[in-house]
């Protein structure tokens, strides 16, 4: 099963390969679902699969937005350019965009979408027919349809297993235009699914009724976080393709650890399905990153009850992101770019690309006129005593 991670930016493209992805899907400057993402350039996608490809890795292109009849044409010229740039992969929702590209003879690969709401065998094959060469499931689809699904697809069948929960076929894909203007189908979604929201009846203008019982109203909609961690031997067992992270606005740390974990999950289970436990560091390391609390969805057949999150919707994490190694450790030293405040003297650990974890306590913290510092500001670069080895890439935690 292939491993796929998410890519903001190219730091956070270089960081997923660094821990473990075998691909990663990214956005253009144009036609995703995500516009606030960063994203790439053309000339940095150029770039990014230059770098993927040199390390035998893949790079996918997000186009998946559902456009207006006035952007047919630049989104033709681009599917060309994103070909010409060497895209592994078009990931396509809207059946007009799959058109142009078979219009247009371009011989990327097309998956289709998890925006396209594929929840079934026939929908699968439909598309499949069209000339799709895998197809993103929808995160309503239950196991037992995922099994005779992937035993009767004629393409590849991607799962998502691990990440925030769109659910786009429910209509919550559609509350951001509704109550903004700004539409998710073409990437400027607001999460409205993340606000707090009150009970008022129609007659009682401007006076807001706690839904549960407490006075800060209920995030109605607020998903917790997909985790398939326990289930990644099912998933290779039945044939997924491609496990797949959501996450190209979340950060370096995020993609990281994420990855690393479900890197070492995915080579266990391939070792041996039947026998696949998964390692309670593993887990831990999960709830280190930013988290709404976990859930498997609906992949048990029933959505759990305990799935929303009724108290915030903000993130929980049992970690500090301090920094990232510049480059590989040498001369007993290791070189940081720094993201969060700490002092000497203080205990921080290196977290190697496989999961190994170097607790130190720096004497000394110098910056880059080798002068010593009481603390570390973020954006600037350090140096920290380090007889031991990391590879560049490596974090920099207080956990």
């Amino acid at each position: 099963m292939e491993l796929l991670s998410p890519a903001g930016n190219f730091e956070k493209l270089k960081a997923a390969v660094r821990f473990g992805a075998d691909a990663v899907f990214m956005g253009g400057p144009a036609f995703g679902l995500r516009a606030n993402a960063g994203n790439f350039s053309f000339d940095e996608m150029e770039e990014a699969f230059k770098y993927l490809h040199d390390r035998g890795k893949k790079g996918y292109v997000t186009v998946n937005i559902y456009p207006q009849t006035n952007e047919l044409e630049s989104i033709r010229q681009y599917l060309k350019k994103c070909e010409q740039l060497g895209a592994d992969a078009l990931i396509i929702s809207d059946p007009g965009i799959f058109s142009i590209v078979k219009q247009e003879g371009i011989k990327t690969p097309v998956s289709i979408s998890t925006q396209a709401n594929t929840t079934n065998l026939a929908a699968v094959n439909f598309w499949a027919s069209l000339g799709a060469s895998r197809v993103i499931m929808a995160r309503e689809v239950r196991k037992e349809d995922l099994v005779e699904i992937m035993k009767n697809a004629q393409c590849e069948v991607e799962t998502f297993i691990h990440g925030a929960i769109c659910i786009s076929m429910s209509g919550r894909c559609l509350i951001s235009s509704y109550m903004t203007g700004k539409d998710a189908n073409n990437g400027e979604c607001t999460h409205p699914c993340r606000w707090n929201y009150a009970l008022m009846e129609e007659k009682r203008d401007g006076e807001y009724f706690p839904v549960y019982e407490d006075d800060r109203g209920t995030y109605l909609y607020n998903s917790k976080d997909l985790c398939l961690l326990d289930r990644i031997g099912e998933l290779v067992k039945m044939g997924s393709a491609s496990g797949k992270i959501e996450g190209r606005m979340k950060s370096i740390m995020y993609v990281s650890i994420v990855t690393g974990v479900y890197r070492q999950a995915i080579d266990l289970a391939v070792k041996d399905a039947d026998n696949y436990k998964p390692l309670p560091e593993w887990r831990h390391l999960l709830e280190s990153v930013s988290n709404r609390g976990y859930i498997e969805g609906f992949y048990g057949g029933e959505y759990d009850t305990n799935a929303v999150n009724r108290e915030t919707s903000g993130y929980s994490r049992s970690a500090a992101f301090l920094g990232v190694a510049l480059k590989d450790s040498s001369n007993d030293e290791l070189e940081i770019t720094c993201r969060a405040k700490f002092a000497p003297d203080e205990e921080i650990t290196i977290l190697t690309p496989d999961l190994k974890k170097i607790k130190v306590i720096p004497e000394i913290v110098l910056d880059e006129g080798n002068n010593k510092v009481e603390a570390t500001r973020p954006n600037y670069i350090y140096k920290i005593p380090f007889k031991d080895k990391a590879p560049e890439g490596s974090l920099i935690m207080r956990f």
